[in-house]
């Protein structure tokens, strides 16, 4: 039997002191839960396990990236890892290839694309030999949207008799920043563009997670226009990039339960005659990695996305996700922790490089329903 069942890496940085925060308050530090907090310093996560108002009891472990035998005697001391420190293309490797070696399920916040492309083709049979579960992008990219389509695909089911082979995801409104730490991704992953132009067409593909498998062509989601079907102005969303990729591999990994045809198509709904309304990864404005806005603007902070699931016919059905704190803090610290725990108690899930709605589907629903404050309702059309 390992020391804990979670460990969280990075729990002196913004976001994982949030996941920490979480933990504390729903579960305790003497409840059914065993969880620890990891980082490189061992005064600052004294520092944040004070601040948190957790007790002394709560563990604390020294673990570094640059120093891969101790993401080595971490891994192998717990069932789980919850890592936040990014951009993973820069740190996160040595952490996944220990918890493949060890057997210990990972999870992350990754939104880049190229970085999980290689992983995938680097470790995804290694998992599937050592029982390890590896479950990238369980904050806001992309876990709304990805259970956002499994959701509105089973209303389809219910209501059409079968899954719909096209989807529209839409964000219809949003209160709150994108993390800094997907700022900084989203920089990292320009610069390895521009260090190999080669990797544009890769960061371009709907597929470029699903190794051997190229679906239907997709929308290209890239300029504005009239949506007939939602009745509504719609235009670029900055996350859709990562997050089509994650949907495209989700029904890959389901066998393609959606079809092999599947078509998903992710915009913003925006006011007349404005290109967007959502935050940009460049903005001057975005928080650097490490900061965060705070408490209150975290709860005043949401979410509201919109799904429609056309069929062949025409006809429809259509759902909401709604996200009770901001995206790129609030609600993804509590994402990525109930994710681990639902994972936890999903044994039968095999090794395996995964995205969260494909390992865990309904179960994770419910989960996030309880605990995580996401809701998932159907929604009538007009």
């Amino acid at each position: 039997m390992r020391d804990f069942d979670i460990i969280v890496y990075g729990a002196t940085g913004f976001t994982g002191r949030l996941v920490a925060e979480h933990l504390l308050a729903r579960y305790g530090t003497a409840g059914p839960v065993r969880w620890a907090m990891a980082g490189r310093s061992a005064a600052k996560l004294a520092e944040v396990r004070a601040d948190i108002g957790a007790p002394e009891s709560l563990p604390l472990l020294v673990a570094d990236a640059d120093d891969p035998a101790s993401l080595t005697a971490m891994a192998a001391r717990t069932r789980a890892v919850i890592t936040t420190v990014g951009p993973y293309q820069l740190y996160g490797e040595p952490l996944v290839a220990a918890c493949v070696a060890e057997g210990t399920d990972y999870l992350d916040l990754a939104g880049e694309p190229l970085w999980m492309a290689a992983m995938i083709a680097k470790y995804d049979d290694a998992a599937r030999t050592s029982g390890a579960r590896i479950l990238f992008s369980c904050g806001f990219d992309s876990i709304p949207f990805e259970l956002g389509v499994l959701y509105v695909q089973s209303l389809a089911r219910q209501h059409l008799g079968q899954p719909a082979p096209r989807v529209l995801g839409r964000v219809r409104d949003m209160r709150g920043t994108l993390s800094g730490g997907t700022a900084a991704s989203g920089r990292a992953t320009m610069a390895a563009v521009q260090a190999d132009p080669s990797l544009m067409a890769l960061l371009f593909d709907p597929f470029a997670l699903t190794p051997g498998f190229k679906g239907a062509d997709q929308p290209r989601g890239t300029k504005p226009f009239h949506d007939e079907i939602i009745g509504a102005d719609v235009g670029p969303f900055g996350m859709a990039i990562i997050n089509t990729k994650n949907v495209h591999r989700s029904n890959w990994l389901q066998n393609t339960a959606y079809g092999a045809d599947f078509q998903y198509e992710e915009m913003a709904i925006v006011a007349p005659g404005k290109q967007s309304e959502f935050p940009s990864l460049a903005a001057e404005d975005t928080p650097k990695p490490g900061e965060g806005p705070s408490r209150e603007e975290r709860e005043a902070g949401y979410y509201d996305l919109f799904f429609v699931a056309v069929a062949a016919d025409g006809r429809q059905v259509r759902a909401r996700v709604h996200g009770d704190r901001d995206p790129g803090y609030g609600s993804t610290s509590k994402l990525i922790a109930e994710t681990a725990l639902c994972l936890l108690d999903a044994p039968d899930v095999k090794g395996g490089i995964w995205v969260p709605g494909a390992a865990l589907g309904a179960r994770l629903i419910q989960r996030l329903s309880q605990n995580a404050g996401l809701s998932f309702t159907p929604e009538t059309s007009g």
